[in-house]
Order: C-alpha cells, then structure tokens, then sequence
C-alpha cells in the first residue's frame, strides 16, 4: 500500500504514521491442543467466544517499542515511548519528545519537532493509508494483539490450518477479503490478512510471538507487510519493558507557530 503523502517534509511522519496504522488476556485460556499435538476441532461459535474471553484486563499500559521500518526506498530504525489507557487514549513519543502522537476515539494529532509539522484532526489520515475506515477501537485492537473486526458481529466459517484456527467470513465486506488466524492456546490473533483484490492490495499482519507479562497474553513482536503492485512495505515491532496499571499522564501540546499538515 503507497503512501501518498508527498506534502509531509520529513521521512519521520511517515515512520511515525505507519507504526500507528500497522499494530495497536486475567487470561484463562482454554486448552485446546492436545498431548498428540492436534488441536481441538471446536465449533466456530466456541473459537470467537474463547477469543473474546482472553482478552487482555488492562487499565493501562506503559511501555517502548522498537520499530524497524523499510519500504524499499528509505530504512529506519527508532525507538517509541507508549502509553495507553484502555478505550481512551493511545500516546506515543519519539526520543527527546522530538515527535509525540496522541490518539483519542474522537482525534487523531501528532507534531514533529524536525520540521515544524502538526497535524490535528479525525481518523481520516489513518483510514486513507489502510484503504479502510478506522476508529480508536481497531487501532487499539491491533496494537493488543484483539481482531481488527469485531467477530461477533458477523457469522464465519472456521477451519483448522497449522495448528490455528483460521476464521473467514460467510459474507465478507464488498471490497474486502478478510482472515483471522487464531492461536489454538491462547486464542490470540496470531495472523490477520485484508485483501483489495480490485486494486492488488494485500496487508499481512502476524504476531510471530506472545509474552506472559502479569500472567496475560501480550503481543512481543508484530510484523506487518503492506503490498500494492509492485510497492512493499513492511514494519516489524519489538514491545519492551511492558507494563500494565501504572499512572499514566498523556502530556501534548502542539507547538505555536508550527504548520499544519492538511489532507
């Protein structure tokens, strides 16, 4: 997928753009692999209700991400704070607070202190990017390791494929081809896919690796790879040093006399 903002006059904003869009539970799991190795033929009913009964309990979270993006032009590694209040408030911060981002279900802004850049509006910066529409809640979704789409909302078939479960949807989106790939133990996204077959778009979200952080599933790396014709972008992102329930504070404010990034 292209990014087509040639307005933006530092590599950084996307950077800092990409990480957002492409990532962002107590935890019984259900134990469906057995002493064989197989894994439990449960029905697809049984598969979303797990998924949606391990969901991470969270308050907060605090913690960094080590981010290395590549799309084939430009290569850059950097380090991101983040901060996050459940169905509140996403915050991101770029060392010396050089770039701070800050996410709300009503507000998507961020300034970049390397080119006097700010931008402060909705979700449509984000959507364009996707080629979908976004909200607080998908983003959120993606960087917890939850499905973008809400699962109960839609009837799927499921199937067993490389000990996970692989759920598609008996009607999907008119310009969508979606899957779902659900851990068999913990019932985490382990892979998520959106096609745009009418315009050779393919974007491939995996969650390689879960750590127990407090006894809960949360994502350690996430790799995402946006294909569009001929075009390849891809993210990984390492989490550290993550914890839950802390105080956290979401300090932003744009700069004066910064210029104001327009879509």
């Amino acid at each position: 997928m292209q990014i087509k903002f040639t307005h933006l006059k530092n590599g950084i904003n996307i950077l800092i753009i990409s990480t957002l869009l492409l990532f962002f539970v107590g935890c019984k799991t259900t134990k469906t692999v057995t002493s064989t190795g197989k894994v439990a033929n449960l029905s697809t009913k049984n598969i979303i209700k797990n998924h949606y009964k391990n969901e991470l309990n969270f308050k907060t979270i605090r913690g960094k991400m080590k981010v290395q993006f590549d799309n084939g032009k430009m290569q850059e590694s950097f380090t991101l704070s983040l901060r996050m209040k459940k169905d509140e408030a996403i915050w991101l911060s770029a060392t010396l607070s050089l770039v701070k981002v800050y996410i709300t279900p009503t507000k998507v802004s961020f300034y970049n202190k390397l080119d006097n850049t700010y931008f402060d509006g909705d979700f449509t910066l984000l959507s364009n990017f996707l080629g979908t529409e976004l909200d607080f809640q998908k983003v959120q979704n993606l960087l917890i390791g939850n499905a973008l789409y809400d699962l109960k909302k839609e009837r799927f078939n499921s199937a067993i494929e490389d000990k996970t479960y692989a759920l598609t949807p008996k009607r999907d989106l008119l310009l969508f081809k979606r899957l779902f790939m659900l851990d068999a133990f913990h019932f985490k996204v382990k892979e998520q896919r959106l096609e745009q077959t009418s315009k050779q778009r393919l974007l491939t979200i995996v969650y390689p690796e879960y750590q127990k952080i407090t006894g809960q599933a949360f994502p350690k790396n996430v790799q995402i790879k946006a294909e569009e014709l001929n075009r390849e972008t891809t993210i990984q992102v390492e989490y550290k040093k993550v914890t839950f329930n802390e105080k956290v504070r979401f300090p932003f404010k744009i700069p004066s006399g910064y210029k104001e990034i327009k879509i």
